[in-house]
């Protein structure tokens, strides 16, 4: 058996049929970022483990989850609100949990946007380290999300979950990016003066997962990000393929592009307001040689 942590914040629209998928597993460990709804109060119902702890960043919220919550089980596995267990996956995973040669497995999602799978344009199969050995396992942070360190070899599953990216509506999509694109602007600026491409990697890199880190590495590099971008995914990729969907998924993520192109500019340019401390300095500052010159 594995244990399966989910992790959530204001999920209340998936948090049930999140858990339900999992209960596969007789451990399952809801790590809840301090939500504001009825999240915590849905996840009660259930018989599972409920702990809350402050959001700080993805790759701190998920190392603090594995040091912080003992699981049940030695092999563990992430899953977030949004995203579903399917009975076949489970399968799988209970079967590659007996080879030796591996401590952690990645996982490829099924991006599920407008009621259709966006096969194409979303560079399937697209791999996500889901399932480990605890204590093998930690991440740090990169842009809005994380990357995870291993200690030992890891393997690739067939089996694939269902991602609901846009479950809460286009509002809510839209908001969330907004947030991840400012995550994703200091990180573009830390790479363009402390990164470099790896070649080797982009070319000949030994998995899936290798050559995108590489490509992503490289387009930040790349001038009309934008523009590129959605040639690339609807052309290239084939996102022309996955129908109106197709095109609006490639539409949004061309839109993110640019806004995080636009906050790269605002980070190198805009100057910064002052801190509220620096402001009430200026205030005094202004009242105390007021007087002096007047004096003058």
């Amino acid at each position: 058996m594995l244990s399966v942590y989910i992790l959530t914040y204001n999920e209340e629209l998936d948090i049930a049929a999140c858990i339900e998928s999992a209960m596969l597993s007789d451990d399952i460990i809801v790590v809840d970022s301090c939500s504001s709804d009825r999240t915590v109060e849905i996840a009660k119902n259930y018989p599972v483990r409920v702990v809350q702890h402050a959001f700080e960043s993805h790759g701190k919220q998920r190392t603090w989850m594995l040091e912080s919550i003992a699981p049940k089980y030695e092999w563990v596995y992430i899953l977030e609100a949004d995203e579903r267990m399917t009975p076949e996956l489970f399968a799988e995973c209970l079967e590659a949990m007996n080879n030796p040669e591996y401590i952690g497995y990645y996982v490829a999602e099924r991006v599920m946007f407008m009621n259709r799978w966006i096969r194409y344009s979303t560079q399937y199969p697209r791999y996500q380290l889901r399932l480990f050995r605890h204590g093998k396992v930690w991440f740090d942070d990169y842009g809005h999300t994380e990357r995870e360190v291993c200690d030992g070899a890891t393997s690739f599953l067939k089996e694939t979950y269902p991602h609901y990216t846009c479950s809460k509506g286009l509002t809510r999509w839209i908001e969330k990016h907004n947030r991840y694109s400012t995550d994703e602007a200091k990180e573009t600026l830390y790479q363009l003066e402390h990164g470099n491409v790896n070649w080797r990697s982009l070319f000949f890199g030994k998995s899936e997962v290798e050559k995108r880190r590489a490509l992503k590495d490289l387009s930040l590099r790349l001038p009309a990000r934008p523009l590129l971008r959605f040639l690339y995914m609807y052309f290239i990729l084939g996102g022309c393929l996955d129908g109106r969907a197709g095109t609006a998924w490639c539409t949004l993520q061309a839109f993110y592009e640019y806004l995080i192109l636009l906050k790269v500019w605002e980070m190198k340019h805009m100057p910064k307001p002052p801190s509220d401390i620096e402001a009430a300095i200026g205030e005094n500052s202004a009242e105390i040689t007021a007087p002096e010159k007047l004096s003058i």
